[in-house]
């Protein structure tokens, strides 16, 4: 089969095995798969740098390093650091397609079934993905399979959206009109907020007016501090919910100036976090970490073996 690799720093199509089905997986034949710039780019980028450079921001992977060259020494520790380092590695996270083998131990998914597909490593751009069971979806009727294919952004989102626990009426700031702030921007109206939107490109910002934002601001043009207070009577966001992508500390600081006292502030997209304690302090504005999709992720006891949690 076709699927699209990371290989030496540069991105390629390659022919591969087609996967094999396992116990508590499905085996999925894709018809749309959702490119993931920000993530993706991240990726490719990250592959082309030099191993000194990675295992300076990576101090914790040095360490296995180490721990692995004590127990099997130099020439197999350089062996499997040079594999990792010249290794495909896939691309993609999100897509949906058709069911074609269920493996044993799945009953709620039939072969023909519709179904939407989530997981890095798992939900590849590929021709055939092999998926665990708690990573799939049906696509309900009416749902077309390319729009069913942006699944895992639409999941993060909406934990964005959960974990800043919002009440209808409630006014919100997204910071960030990519992608992922785009689906927030809708999903915050759909909930019955009122939403103020910044981002520095007038296009994202134009976009973002166009699919229901109440406001929407190019934030290097117009001073938001004014804009939202004369907004919100003075007070504040009720929520600050942040989709950007920077490195710079300064977007959490111009969150925590927009929301009001005992407000929050959730940060979804990748950004610095060199926190000013005075204005958490003064404001006692809760701030929140929004983990991907939610809960499950990351836990291989979950996403591999199959094991739901609890349904409280």
């Amino acid at each position: 089969m076709k699927q699209v690799l990371i290989k030496h720093g540069k991105v390629t199509v390659d022919t591969v095995p087609a996967p094999i089905i396992e116990k508590g997986s499905i085996l999925v034949e894709v018809a749309y798969s959702l490119i993931s710039t920000g993530t993706e780019i991240s990726g490719v980028k990250g592959a082309e740098k030099s191993f000194v450079k990675k295992a300076l921001e990576q101090p914790e992977k040095v360490e296995k390093v180490i721990d692995y060259f004590k127990k099997h020494g130099l020439r197999k520790t350089i062996e499997v650091v040079k594999g990792k380092l010249e290794g495909l590695a896939p691309l993609g996270y999100s897509c949906s397609g058709i069911v074609r083998y269920v493996g044993e131990g799945v009953a709620e998914f039939q072969v023909g079934d519709r179904v939407a597909c989530t997981g890095a490593g798992k939900a590849n751009h590929a021709e055939v993905v092999l998926v665990p069971h708690n990573l799939v979806v049906k696509v309900p009727d009416g749902c077309d399979l390319k729009d069913a294919a942006s699944v895992a952004i639409g999941s993060i989102a909406m934990q964005g959206g959960r974990r800043a626990d919002l009440k209808l009426g409630e006014i919100v700031a997204v910071i960030g009109l990519g992608l992922l702030g785009q689906l927030t921007v809708q999903l915050l109206k759909v909930s019955g907020c009122r939403v103020v939107g910044f981002d520095i490109d007038p296009r994202r910002v134009e976009i973002a007016r166009t699919l229901g934002a109440d406001y929407s601001f190019v934030a290097s043009e117009t001073d938001y501090l004014n804009e939202v207070l004369h907004i919100t009577g003075g007070h504040g966001v009720d929520a600050t919910i942040i989709t950007a992508a920077s490195e710079s500390d300064e977007i959490v600081q111009q969150a925590m100036e927009i929301t009001r006292k005992k407000g929050r502030i959730v940060v979804v997209g990748t950004v610095g976090l060199g926190l000013k304690r005075s204005p958490f302090y003064e404001k006692e504005i809760d701030f929140l970490i929004s983990c991907s999709y939610g809960p499950g992720r990351y836990d291989p006891v979950y996403e591999e073996q199959g094991l739901d949690y609890p349904y409280a």
